[in-house]
């Protein structure tokens, strides 16, 4: 493992920690730069300084990427808990107290990969706010929001919103199949999608029809475990966005003969502009672009 000169009483920098987050998260020093407002080179001084004050090299730089090394992939797990500790002792200790009830729509692909999580830290440092959660289709929830019935949906859409949603992140939509399982459909492709109405069965559908490839309804389930149990046992095809992909399943692209999928949106709808729904959003947005990255 590579070192370097551990400087004596060395102590991890919060400012240090919180832009190695942001290149991390982000992926790459440029943008990280954007979210901070410094300058690339000034976000590259940081690392250097990081990683003068770690020990060892965090990132394996090439000329347009890089990777975490062994070093990088510790600290970042313990950054994330430090930067995340002192958030919620600084709102705790703030004497801001959050409260009231919030009404939380989501979709199953935010709540069962990490809504949870968010959810969690957010108490702790909000322990006077409560929380009520519903699952469901996006369109469903937005009905309820429109009722008065929800305060904030965090749902998905593949064409982008003009002013009903806040853009969280946006991410690849690819075709989840079997990674032990050869790709042979045949005449129809097998498709396992949510019911009427999903963006991600409409991008499906409107993508094979535009490549003119015939598909076939082959499991419908409500339920984003149903969907990708299907796609991980060989039985159909599923659309999903790349972030969800998980051991046992690959992405089948143009090589395969599948159609290229449009980009998924993830947004935050929000009804109440509520100091405690603009703490949540922020968390969501986060905890989201992060995931992303590193799932």
């Amino acid at each position: 493992m590579d070192t370097l000169a551990e400087p004596t009483g060395a102590v991890l920098d919060l400012t240090l920690l919180r832009t190695f987050l942001e290149v991390v998260d982000n992926g790459g020093f440029a943008l990280a730069a954007d979210v901070l407002a410094l300058t690339p080179s000034a976000v590259s001084g940081h690392i250097k300084r990081l990683e003068m004050v770690a020990g060892s090299v965090l990132l394996e730089r090439t000329t347009r990427s890089f990777e975490l090394t062994a070093a990088g992939e510790t600290l970042y797990a313990y950054a994330r808990n430090i930067v995340d500790l002192e958030r919620e002792a600084r709102a705790r200790l703030s004497g801001v107290r959050l409260k009231g009830r919030l009404r939380i729509g989501s979709s199953e692909d935010f709540a069962g990969a990490w809504l949870a999580e968010v959810l969690q830290a957010f108490h702790r440092a909000h322990p006077e706010a409560s929380i009520e959660l519903k699952v469901g289709v996006t369109a469903d929830l937005l009905r309820q929001q429109a009722r008065g019935k929800l305060d904030v949906v965090f749902g998905k859409q593949c064409a982008r919103m003009q002013d009903d949603g806040e853009l969280l992140w946006e991410e690849e939509l690819v075709w989840a199949w079997a990674e032990d399982k050869p790709w042979k459909p045949g005449p129809q492709v097998p498709l396992a999608v949510f019911p009427e109405p999903c963006v991600y069965r409409e991008a499906a559908i409107g993508a094979l029809g535009a490549a003119r490839r015939a598909w076939l309804l082959a499991f419908e389930s409500a339920s984003m475990a149903g969907c990708l149990a299907a796609a991980q046992a060989g039985f159909a095809v599923a659309p999903v966005a790349r972030s969800q992909l998980r051991q046992g399943l690959r992405a089948l692209d143009r090589e395969d003969g599948m159609p290229a999928l449009p980009n998924a949106r993830f947004y935050a709808f929000l009804r109440s502009a509520e100091p405690a729904v603009q703490a949540l959003v922020a968390a969501v947005r986060q905890t989201g672009q992060r995931r992303r990255f590193t799932r």
